[in-house]
């Protein structure tokens, strides 16, 4: 089956299109949730919860704006960005042991690893330094514009500013 015809059986709610839509794309949005969240129960709610509103909002897809594939990355992307920020999940990090948090010392030499988990790590690896490190506080990390501008200690407008050159030369090396 096809994406559009996929999309055309989803768009009537048949359930067999929301099997192949689960078959389909669940590994691939998993693992950007996962590095997200970095605990795979939580990825795991937070991807049933992802594919809840693929099938509540499929009439806001508009293919004319972009690919089905990214506005379902943006969906469990945000999805677990929401989910970083609740109160309830910062709770439960707050209780978590130490072992939970051994990542976070390999987590700078794994940007490669993070990238190629969406297929794109011979793109970014052509673009700048920092541009490599503005799209992983951004994209893979979940930061907001202004805690990346924290983060790197530069004014909130030159991160705006870095992001959106770094996307178009993303874009010119995807040629999107």
């Amino acid at each position: 089956m096809t994406q559009e015809e996929l999309l055309m059986q989803i768009y009537k709610k048949d359930d067999r299109a929301f099997t192949l839509l689960y078959d389909m794309y669940s590994k691939s949005l998993f693992s950007v949730i996962y590095n997200l969240i970095r605990d795979h129960e939580e990825a795991e709610d937070i991807l049933q919860e992802t594919f809840v509103k693929i099938w509540k909002n499929i009439d806001s897809y508009d293919e004319s704006k972009g690919r089905f594939y990214t506005w379902i990355l943006n969906i469990s992307r945000n999805t677990s960005i929401d989910r970083l920020r609740s109160k309830g999940f910062n709770n439960r990090q707050k209780n978590l042991s130490s072992d939970n948090f051994v990542h976070l010392l390999d987590d700078s030499n794994k940007l490669n690893h993070k990238i190629d988990t969406i297929g794109i790590k011979e793109f970014v690896k052509k673009l700048k330094p920092k541009c490599i490190q503005i799209l992983d506080l951004l994209f893979f990390k979940g930061y907001t514009q202004q805690e990346a501008s924290e983060e790197l200690q530069i004014p909130l407008g030159t991160v705006k500013t870095q992001n959106r050159n770094c996307i178009n030369d993303l874009r010119n090396f995807l040629k999107v």
